[in-house]
């Protein structure tokens, strides 16, 4: 049984969340309308998964995942608005611990409530097995329980490589659910003069790329943008899809060109990390090429990696001790195409191995 605790203050939202959920014969349902009531929900009923709406009286949605985190971890799914304030508030929720989120309907949600609930329902079945992206308070206190255990060696998939690159080439990520914190810990080990553009397929809508790039710009040494028109590659520099499109690369007299491309419809998730691989070995030979499947939810980049990994490419996979939801890398693992699994914290240094050495800034 997954025991779902809905949270938001309207009660229209809670009416229609319950019809939905109450169609899942394995979901038990309650309801709570403000954070405080979250919390005192979350110690007596023990819920599987939390769905938490952002702006709520008396207590936040931020400030009551904080304190769940803290005081009784679970997977928390916030449910955001498609607006730059609610884009900004889902990714510090993402940092502070959720697994992922769901953006309300736009409009009259009663309206748009049966295109929403497919979503919803795959999204908290998704949250029920996930691992906590936990806050730091929270690793604080797992490691503490877990330092008396002996620490499970991480296994190498693949062939060795130890060669490193030489001359130009593309660093390309594939990730999706638990995307935004793993983007983060693997950009902000990267110095300034990193010598190869890294192209970022994370699948999230158009309303939060914009506020993704922005928020890793400011905390990253390279340089983070979001691709929203034909954009030259250039060393130092990360390119993050536009949302609800894909992300592919290109050639023109400049040079290599990163552009946003309408979703095709051959590829289910979006910006599509099998089509930017499959995009960029177009144009760069496969040596030249690193493949990094990181955490999220399905197979998207597993195939086009396993390609790449074929011919010669260099592919990194997120470790199942890190990754949020291990399908993506795990598909890649499963496939034979991942010449190393990574902790998430130790994927910049294996691609600061693999590169050519940087020029002095």
């Amino acid at each position: 049984m997954i025991k779902v605790l809905v949270v938001d203050d309207s009660a229209l939202v809670r009416k229609l969340f319950g019809q939905v959920l109450a169609n899942e014969p394995d979901f038990e349902v309650q309801f709570a309308r403000n954070g405080v009531e979250a919390l005192q929900r979350v110690e007596s009923f023990r819920p599987t998964v939390v769905t938490l709406d952002v702006q709520m009286p008396q207590m936040g949605g931020l400030e009551c995942l904080d304190r769940i985190m803290v005081e009784n971890p679970c997977p928390v799914l916030m449910v955001s608005s498609r607006t730059a304030v609610g884009a900004d508030e889902t990714l510090e929720a993402l940092r502070l611990g959720a697994v992922d989120f769901v953006p309300k309907p736009s409009g009259a949600v009663s309206l748009r409530i049966d295109e929403f609930a497919p979503e919803l329902v795959q999204k908290i079945r998704m949250a029920a097995t996930a691992k906590l992206k936990a806050s730091k308070r929270l690793r604080e206190r797992v490691l503490y329980r877990t330092r008396h255990r002996v620490r499970r060696a991480i296994p190498r998939v693949g062939k060795r490589r130890a060669a490193r690159a030489s001359g130009d080439g593309l660093v390309l990520v594939g990730t999706s659910t638990g995307g935004p914190p793993a983007l983060e810990a693997l950009l902000t080990p990267l110095p300034a003069h990193f010598p190869w553009p890294i192209l970022v397929a994370q699948h999230m809508p158009a309303t939060f790329t914009g506020a993704l790039a922005n928020r890793l710009d400011g905390l990253c040494a390279v340089r983070v943008v979001e691709v929203a028109r034909p954009t030259l590659l250039e060393p130092g520099s990360v390119y993050i899809g536009r949302g609800d499109a894909d992300l592919i690369v290109t050639h023109r007299s400049a040079g290599l060109m990163a552009m946003s491309a309408p979703a095709d419809a051959d590829y289910p998730w979006h910006p599509s990390t099998n089509r930017l691989v499959e995009t960029a070995m177009k144009h760069v030979a496969p040596a030249q090429l690193i493949g990094v499947l990181m955490t999220g939810m399905g197979n998207d980049g597993a195939a086009a990696m396993a390609r790449l990994h074929q011919l010669g490419g260099a592919t990194i996979a997120e470790s199942e001790e890190t990754a949020v939801v291990w399908g993506m890398p795990g598909e890649l693992v499963a496939a034979g195409g991942a010449d190393w699994t990574e902790p998430v914290h130790k994927i910049a240094s294996r691609l600061l191995e693999l590169t050519p050495h940087a020029a002095d800034p």
